[in-house]
Formats: C-alpha cells, structure tokens, sequence
C-alpha cells in the first residue's frame, strides 16, 4: 500500500479530531484536549484559518496527520514554517509515514520560500528524538518554550 498525502478539507473534521485524540493518547495528554469538531472547522477553515493540516491515507483512511502553520523570523527576514503536530496511529509507525509527512511538509516550506522548519519535541520522546536527528534536525537544548495559557494569560492580557 502505498501513503497518499493530501491537504485536508472541511469534510475531514472528524478524522482529525480522531488523530489528535490519537496524539494526545500517545503523549499522555488526553485531559488536555479540549479541541472539538465546530474549533476545528473554525480555526483550519474558517474565514481566517490558523493553521493548514495534511491527512496521510491508505485506500482513503487517514493514517496519520500533520498540523502546522507560518511563522516569521526576524533575524532572516523570511517566513518559516512551524510543525505543530505530526502524528502517525501505532499500527502505522515504522512504515515511513512519519518521514514521508515530515518530508512533504519540508517541500512545502521551501516550495513557500520558507527558510527554516521548527517544531518541538518532548523531551522524553526518545525514538521521536531520534528520527529527527537522523534527517538532519538540530534538537536545541538551549531554547525553552514559554507559554501563557488560561487565567493567566487573561490577566496578563489585562495588565
């Protein structure tokens, strides 16, 4: 069988709200998911959608999904492209679907002018860790995310 990827439509709300249930099993994160199929249609199709999605499918089922968006570097004054999420079903790894969606996304950037691909990993993630370095990914120990979420990103918003 051989992975079919494509950019995702409105009708394929519901796979991807299956994949990122998926997902957040796999990382233990189930009780964050808050994602639902009316904020998917909105947020990935609606008038000014956030991100983009890709499906990865065998005989039309999606295996496997990649959510991402732009985002922009100063320092080289170019966009960039962010990998929010990249997620292959257990049945499915270790086929190349991973490294096929990951390379599709890549054409993508460079395809857009894209001068650089980011994403980030858990740090206990080790075979994700290891895949990524082995396509030539610098995992960057020396940068931290920081995130505001909730209330206090609500009261931060009101300071």
């Amino acid at each position: 069988m051989s992975l079919v990827i494509r950019s995702a439509i409105i009708e394929d709300v519901p796979e991807i709200l299956r994949l990122i249930r998926g997902l957040a099993e796999y990382e233990k994160l189930e009780h964050e998911v808050v994602a639902s199929e009316d904020k998917l249609r909105r947020s990935l199709f609606g008038e000014r959608p956030a991100a983009e999605a890709v499906l990865g499918c065998l005989e039309g089922r999606a295996v496997g999904f990649a959510v991402f968006f732009h985002n922009y570097s100063t320092f080289r004054a170019c966009p960039g492209l962010y990998l929010e999420d990249l997620f292959v079903e257990p049945a499915h790894r270790g086929s190349g679907y991973g490294k096929a969606l990951l390379l599709h996304l890549a054409r993508l950037a460079v395809e857009r002018g894209c001068e650089r691909m980011e994403w980030s990993v858990l740090d206990w993630n080790q075979p994700a860790i290891g895949f990524y370095r082995s396509l030539g990914a610098n995992v960057m120990d020396d940068w931290r995310i920081c995130r505001l979420t909730g209330d206090a990103l609500k009261d931060a918003a009101r300071t």
